[in-house]
């Protein structure tokens, strides 16, 4: 018997894939020039690493179970939505999660742009640069699972989101590891 919450499962899984698109559109605006001879510096490799899970993420379709004979159309239903929802949501994770790591990376890169110049780095900007460094590996060791869940829990609140179906972040990482 279905519990009559299909319709707020709809809205809740549009405003789920509405969060998504976002933020493959901000990530993408987080690509940034990089000197050749740079190619390899840490927030460089951080900000392409973000950016090919992004085009990942892009290029992965959406696998819909098979639906139990035995079940109502409503039950059906609600089943769908609920998977839908874990597989919108995992993919809103995964995307927050590159967000936020290419958004401090590209803090760092223009940190470095502007300590650099426009020229190249000498020993004199050394410490200078090794603060940004620091600066962005701090940024980067906080966007944990656990960060980035609440995160998202915390703007879908504000938001007034009915978040009854949402899951949990266990079965997100079980969704993500499934699915890799």
């Amino acid at each position: 018997m279905s519990d009559g919450l299909n319709q707020a499962r709809a809205l809740r899984l549009a405003e789920i894939l509405n969060d998504y698109r976002t933020l493959l559109l901000h990530i993408s605006q987080q690509n940034v020039q990089v000197p050749s001879e740079d190619y390899w510096e840490e927030g460089y490799v951080v900000i392409r690493d973000s950016l090919g899970g992004a085009q990942a993420l892009l290029n992965s379709n959406y696998s819909p179970a098979i639906p139990p004979a035995c079940s109502s159309s409503d039950e059906t239903e609600k089943l769908e939505l609920q998977r839908v929802i874990l597989d919108a949501s995992a993919r809103r994770f995964q995307a927050h999660r590159f967000y936020l790591r290419a958004a401090a990376a590209r803090r760092w890169a223009i940190n470095r742009d502007n300590l650099l110049r426009g020229g190249r780095p000498t020993p004199g900007h050394a410490p200078q640069l090794k603060a940004a460094s620091n600066t962005m590996t701090e940024e980067l060791a906080q966007v944990t699972d656990q960060h980035v869940v609440a995160d998202l829990r915390a703007a879908d609140t504000r938001a007034g989101h009915w978040l009854d179906d949402d899951p949990s972040l266990s079965d997100i990482l079980g969704w993500i590891q499934a699915h890799s």
